[in-house]
């Protein structure tokens, strides 16, 4: 029997610590399952997520952009693999397992595909993702994802800063927070079955922070379209928040005066707050945040990455929140 022997000063978090609860709840009735005669099925599943990691880039369609002059868009770290990029995720409608996005996802439909603007905007409707393309010059920026799990890449987006679909719809005085949607779609996303979640996915930003340059639309990643699994056609990229607060497969936009409670918040607002800012003084109720683990880089048993505040970012954004108690607001 292997025993594990941490060395890094820190706990390692439990399977029941990192899965979400309403999915946690579940493991006992799935390991029944299990037992009664699931296991090639288990296995099999795995076999496939093994095979669509060695998957390489080269196989959807270009996407052209230039390099960002964004202050702090493009840092110099080694970007992540793309097999890993691409197998190991969340994207819960799809599943509660990190694999189940890239076995599942491509049964969603992206063509045709709009975005609704609604609330307190000048120029509310539906722009469809031809004219979305459109709105801004496509960019690459390489940013750090941070995963409140406790795990992190380095991913060459594609996009242009969300300013700039903020300006084309121009909000009204007394717009304060930008909400947005997730699509829902049943037929396509197992996930949407999971209990303990207020489908539709939504997440939301103060508008400040939504206007921030660092702020990403994204509409691809590694020179290509996105990949259905990492929220293909479109979605959001917040460098200096944790991973849940960038948005998948958005479908809506909602401009309103009041903060909105997002879908974490609504599962556990004392593990998931509102900002979600990366906060290594911040542990989330049952981890540290002290640490991280690069994907791909770092072994198993290797000393973890020291956390940096705003995920790196700090010089950049650490003045949106300027005399806040980043404790009280997390």
């Amino acid at each position: 029997m292997l025993i594990r022997i941490r060395r890094d000063g820190f706990d390692e978090p439990s399977g029941s610590d990192i899965t979400p609860r309403a999915a946690y709840l579940q493991r006992r009735a799935w390991l029944k399952a299990l037992a009664g005669g699931a296991a090639g099925t288990a296995l099999a599943g795995w076999a496939a997520r093994d095979a669509l990691a060695q998957s390489r880039p080269g196989k959807l369609a270009p996407l052209a952009a230039g390099k960002s002059t964004v202050a702090g868009a493009m840092t110099m770290e080694k970007t992540t693999d793309y097999a890993d990029v691409t197998s190991y995720n969340n994207f819960y409608e799809f599943g509660t397992g990190k694999g189940d996005p890239a076995r599942r996802a491509h049964a969603m439909k992206t063509q045709p595909w709009s975005v609704d603007v609604e609330g307190l905007v000048h120029k509310p409707g539906r722009i469809g993702l031809e004219d979305l393309l459109k709105l801004g010059a496509m960019e690459e920026r390489i940013y750090r994802l941070r995963c409140v799990e406790g795990w992190s890449m380095v991913i060459p987006w594609i996009g242009y800063s969300l300013s700039a679909l903020i300006q084309r719809v121009q909000p009204q005085g007394s717009a304060r927070y930008v909400e947005f949607v997730t699509r829902m779609d049943e037929q396509a996303m197992p996930g949407l079955r999971t209990p303990g979640f207020d489908w539709p996915y939504t997440e939301a930003l103060r508008l400040d922070e939504a206007m921030h340059p660092l702020t990403l639309l994204a509409f691809g990643m590694y020179g290509e379209v996105l990949p259905h699994q990492n929220g293909a056609p479109l979605r959001l990229v917040v460098p200096w928040k944790y991973g849940f607060k960038s948005i998948k497969s958005i479908v809506k936009l909602r401009f309103v005066e009041q903060q909105p409670r997002t879908l974490w918040q609504k599962i556990g607002a004392d593990e998931y707050g509102f900002y979600s800012n990366v906060n290594p003084d911040v542990d989330h109720p049952r981890w540290s945040q002290a640490t991280e683990r690069r994907i791909g880089e770092d072994g198993l048993f290797s000393r973890k990455r020291k956390t940096l505040m705003f995920n790196g970012y700090e010089a950049q954004v650490g003045q949106l929140y300027a005399g806040m108690d980043l404790r009280k607001n997390y």
